[in-house]
């Protein structure tokens, strides 16, 4: 009977302590959604494939990727990877690994986010000449039920313009994937590879899109920080080469192949 009661009360504790760290975690989200940016607010333009940089404008040249891989054999070891690509080109011009040990349930953001920020603090440090002016996220912006997913979380720790890219789509909002997929087979849409996701309370909350010919599945896209939805959906567009993003698609495989030789 004594000892029942330990265990009970060992688990009590852990529970409190779980309570206690995901109400810390929802204030700390709270106080950065606050800091969140839903507009375009940067200092380069988009530019055509072509275009070269001219005097005085700016144009996006990097963006980054990161993405993370757990460990089969140990789901507590993980590897971030952030790679930077050329816009005009997609090719990867940077990459690095970091190969992690995460004990922390829950919270997506809080589990990623330090690994990310630690190799973007490594590029800043030795004032890299690739360091990314946008972020790709696979994981949602705006598009989330809390309204700041794990692209709004790294957008504003990072003060970087972040899209969040989604493979599986939140119902939040009125928003499912029932809907969205009538959306996309209605007659008026039928040769449009882009759509707008509005929820019920009329606020557009991202973007449904088919990345590439031979996906039949869309990707969704948000905001996450300091880009607007256009924006967003415009440079999305730029760097498909399959369904997933490239910039995503080179972290995810360079994520898993550093795993394997380091772990």
């Amino acid at each position: 009977m004594e000892r029942t009661s330990e265990v009970e009360s060992a688990s009590s504790s852990r529970s409190n302590f779980s309570d206690h760290l995901h109400n810390k975690w929802l204030e700390a989200q709270d106080s950065l959604k606050k800091k969140l940016v839903t507009v375009d607010d940067y200092t380069w333009k988009l530019g055509e494939a072509e275009e070269e940089e001219s005097s005085g404008v700016e144009l996006l040249k990097y963006i980054g990727g990161v993405d993370i891989s757990f460990s089969k054999d140990n789901p507590s070891v993980a590897c971030g990877t952030l790679v930077v690509l050329d816009f005009k080109t997609l090719d990867v011009v940077y990459e690095d690994s970091s190969i992690v040990k995460i004990d922390v349930p829950g919270f997506l953001a809080f589990r990623e986010a330090p690994i990310f920020l630690e190799l973007l603090k490594k590029m800043q440090d030795c004032s890299h000449p690739f360091y990314p002016q946008l972020f790709m996220i696979d994981g949602n912006g705006i598009l989330h039920p809390r309204g700041f997913g794990s692209a709004c979380h790294l957008g504003v720790l990072a003060n970087l313009p972040t899209i969040g890219i989604g493979k599986n789509l939140h119902h939040v909002d009125g928003l499912t994937n029932s809907r969205v997929r009538e959306l996309l087979e209605a007659e008026e849409n039928f040769n449009v590879d882009c759509i707008s996701l509005v929820g019920d309370s009329g606020k557009t909350l991202g973007a449904a899109i088919h990345s590439s010919k031979g996906s039949f599945k869309p990707i969704f896209v948000s905001v996450g920080h300091g880009v607007s939805l256009a924006s967003a959906v415009e440079v999305v567009k730029r760097t498909c080469k399959y369904r997933v993003l490239e910039p995503i698609r080179q972290a995810d495989i360079r994520s898993r192949d550093y795993l394997r030789k380091h772990h």
